[in-house]
């Protein structure tokens, strides 16, 4: 599962760069994954998640227990 947000499910995506002459090539556009570890405070236990910084944002806004709550109902396993 590399290179994919575990709470926002984000992956690579292509694309083309464009040179100044407009020539195309395929390149792709990696999302912003940083590895974070979270205080799970119900569990009273410590997690780490690869996340994107949208999810960050996420978790920060929304809160991570609710956050876990959402993926596991989806089926992820944490």
């Amino acid at each position: 599962m590399a290179r994919v947000c575990q709470v926002t499910g984000k992956r690579p995506i292509t694309g083309n760069t464009v040179s100044h002459s407009n020539i195309k090539t395929k390149r792709r556009f990696l999302p912003n994954l940083q590895t974070k570890r979270f205080f799970f405070v119900e569990e009273d236990r410590w997690i780490t998640l690869k996340v994107s910084s949208e999810a960050i944002r996420t978790i920060n806004k929304n809160g991570l227990s609710a956050v876990i709550k959402e993926m596991r109902a989806n089926g992820t396993k944490i």
